[in-house]
């Protein structure tokens, strides 16, 4: 069947009458009805009622017009992709956790673009564990993650990340930043992210070594859900630095020190396969995040 007569069948029913759909495919009106004929005569079935101007599907034309949809979509799908093809040299695979995808790789990824222009990036993101899998089961180049332990996986340091106590600037605790103590915080609204992840039960953790019971109002499934909830002065949170770097400079968070001598911070790392070469353009991440590093530690 050729897919020709098809478009003209589809593009009658949508179009409404022969002479729109021989317009739009820029025909005579003669050639829309000689492919509607060429396609009845192959399945031996009418596809259109015409009343005067007006046309409508018979039976058969109603059963036949799904099909024909989804070989022309397919069709137009598949061309499109062939003629747009681009010609990359290479192809570079990502899997991230969220986090970094939002706060870290666009910076990451304009640097890079501006480098190696020809290079064709796909990023996937997850959980640590979904990152992980990905490594494993040779979906992607490599992973940034949190850090995870796996006999077939190699890691490289990537960032270190520490988590801050963050209030709104009318707090009361931003009066004195550097003089709160563990127990007023727990007596305080807490918003907390990503229920049972490591930072979670690090949290966690920094209350139940003073046998305290934060008091959480909110939980919510993300850092930058929780971020915006601590803005509009809901509660107060503990963030990761990449996640308020932004706030914190423009005065919209206020970061707290806390006097304790746990210091709470996110281990972020490259993962790739073991006994295997490192993965295509894994240094140029590193280096890049190491050279920020280097820039913000100076200023």
């Amino acid at each position: 069947m050729n897919i020709d007569n098809i478009e003209a069948f589809v593009y009658i029913f949508h179009l409404g009458s022969f002479k729109k759909a021989a317009d739009a495919l820029f025909l005579t009106q003669p050639s829309v009805t000689a492919r509607i004929q060429t396609i009845e005569r192959e399945m031996n079935a009418k596809l259109f009622f015409r009343e005067g101007k007006q046309i409508t599907l018979t039976e058969k034309g109603k059963l036949f017009l799904p099909y024909a949809e989804n070989i022309l979509q397919s069709y137009q799908e598949a061309k499109h992709n062939m003629l747009n093809q681009p010609k990359r040299k290479s192809e570079l695979n990502i899997a991230c956790s969220l986090s970094v995808s939002t706060y870290i790789i666009p910076e990451i990824l304009t640097a890079f673009r501006a480098k190696f222009p020809d290079v064709m990036i796909k990023i996937s993101t997850g959980h640590s564990n979904d990152v992980l899998e990905k490594v494993i089961n040779k979906q992607v180049d490599f992973g940034i993650a949190r850090s995870v332990s796996h006999s077939n996986i190699e890691s490289s340091p990537f960032f270190t990340d520490p988590i801050h106590l963050v209030v709104p600037p009318g707090h009361p605790f931003a009066v004195n930043p550097s003089s709160v103590t563990i127990e007023e915080v727990s007596r305080e609204p807490l918003i907390f992210f990503d229920h049972g992840s490591i930072d979670w039960m690090m949290i966690h953790g920094l209350f139940e070594s003073k046998k305290l019971s934060p008091n959480v109002v909110l939980e919510v499934d993300s850092m930058e859900a929780a971020k915006q909830m601590v803005i509009k002065g809901i509660g107060i949170s503990f963030l990761p630095e990449m996640c308020v770097r932004t706030e914190l400079e423009e005065a919209q968070l206020c970061q707290i020190t806390i006097s304790t001598s746990v210091e709470l911070e996110r281990k972020i790392e490259c993962l790739f396969l073991k006994q295997s070469k490192r993965p295509p353009f894994l240094s140029f991440f590193t280096h890049f995040i190491q050279s920020q590093s280097n820039r913000l530690n100076k200023n």
